[in-house]
Order: structure tokens, then C-alpha cells, then sequence
């Protein structure tokens, strides 16, 4: 039997989770917290297996509690049980040690699933985030394979990039209006895994000096 802290400042939601768990055999809930003092001193007590821990707990952030119970109690796995949907908690509270991401939509049976992981040693992100999360991992694709992907005319708005050109100075150049050269950046930026302008520039001038450098 594993046994279970549940840290969560929302009384109602938290006694939602301890009945599930309560309702079978495999898990014992040992303690609650509704603050992050309360759950580092009840895991650092009891030392349990598993720590059910909201992020938004009212005194401390619960990334930064993860880092510490992670330290104090390596033992203990935790897992997140949050609303939140942003994928910079979702890495940070990885990277600070939790076994587990989960947000609070999760029916009982898949939250059962998910422990049930955990307990063998298992990773687990809700469905909703994990595409977020392989995505992350994933390498890049190679620039070549990327610039693949575009159009002839999509070519030639990114060389306008490359060069520094404002959108009319393109358009001007392309014979096409603003409003279409627009339409064009974006599916550039899109297809390059681009954030602005600048990124697609650095993907283009990097596959023009590759493509020099064997006649240098």
C-alpha cells in the first residue's frame, strides 16, 4: 500500500481527492495540507511515498516547495495536481523533480491510472500537455528539411527577410501587395519554427552559407 500527503489550499477539491483514494486498497492518505509549510513538514515527518501537491498554494509557490521536498525527502514522488496549463510550469515542475503533471479536469479512474504509474516508477503528463511536452523534446529539423517546406514564393519573401526588408519594400520587390506578403511571413515563420522575423533571417542566412562553403 503506498502511502499518500495531499497538499491543496481548496478544502472541498482536496477532500474530493483523499475520498477517491480512500475508496480503494492501494492507497493510504496519511496526512493533508492546505499550506506549503504544512505539506514540508508532513512529508518531511512521514517521509510517504506519494505528495499530491497543488501549485497554488497561498504562503509559497508550489514549484519552489517541489525542489525543497524533492531534496529532503527523495523517497517521496510527487505529483502536481494543478489548473495550471502553461507549459513553463509544466517543465519547471519536471525539472525541479516531480514524477507526475496532472490538471484537475482528470476523472478519478485516470488519476488512479496516473498514481498507479508513479508508484512503478513511471513519468506521467496528462494527456492535454503531453503533445506540448514531446514536442519540446523533440531535435529541431534539419534547416534544409525545413526550408523544404515553403513555397517558390514563400522562398522569396524569406530571401526578403534575409536582406532586412520591411514587408512594402518586399511586396514592391514581388509585385504583390502588402496584405499578401504579410499572409506570406507568417506561413514562413510558421513552417521554420520561427518566433519573429529575426529567427527566420538566422534559418535562411544559415542555409545560404552552407551552401557557399564548399566552393570557398
Amino acid at each position: 500500500m503506498s502511502r499518500v500527503v495531499v497538499a491543496d489550499d481548496h478544502e472541498l477539491f482536496r477532500q474530493g481527492v483523499v475520498a477517491t483514494l480512500r475508496g480503494v486498497e492501494d492507497f493510504e492518505v496519511v496526512a493533508e495540507a492546505a499550506t506549503a509549510g504544512e505539506a514540508l513538514r508532513v512529508v518531511r515527518l512521514l517521509l510517504p511515498d506519494l505528495v499530491l501537491l497543488d501549485l497554488g498554494l497561498p504562503d509559497r509557490s508550489g514549484l519552489a516547495v517541489i525542489g525543497e521536498m524533492h531534496r529532503d525527502c527523495p523517497i517521496s514522488r510527487i505529483v502536481v495536481l494543478t489548473v495550471n496549463e502553461d507549459e513553463r510550469a509544466l517543465f519547471s515542475a519536471l525539472e525541479a523533480g516531480a514524477s507526475a503533471y496532472l490538471l484537475k479536469g482528470i476523472g478519478a479512474d485516470q488519476l488512479l491510472h496516473a498514481l498507479r504509474a508513479v508508484v512503478a516508477g513511471e513519468g506521467y503528463v496528462s494527456p492535454r500537455l503531453a503533445a506540448d511536452l514531446l514536442r519540446r523534446m523533440a531535435p529541431p529539423p534539419p534547416t534544409d528539411a525545413l526550408l523544404a517546406t515553403l513555397s517558390e514564393r514563400e522562398r522569396s519573401v524569406l530571401e526578403g527577410i534575409a536582406r532586412g526588408e520591411t514587408n512594402r519594400e518586399i511586396a514592391e520587390a514581388l509585385g504583390l501587395s502588402e496584405k499578401t506578403v504579410k499572409f506570406y511571413v507568417t506561413n514562413v515563420l510558421v513552417k521554420l519554427h520561427a518566433r519573429n522575423r529575426v529567427e527566420a533571417a538566422l534559418v535562411a542566412k544559415d542555409a545560404m552559407g552552407r551552401r557557399r562553403s564548399p566552393g570557398d
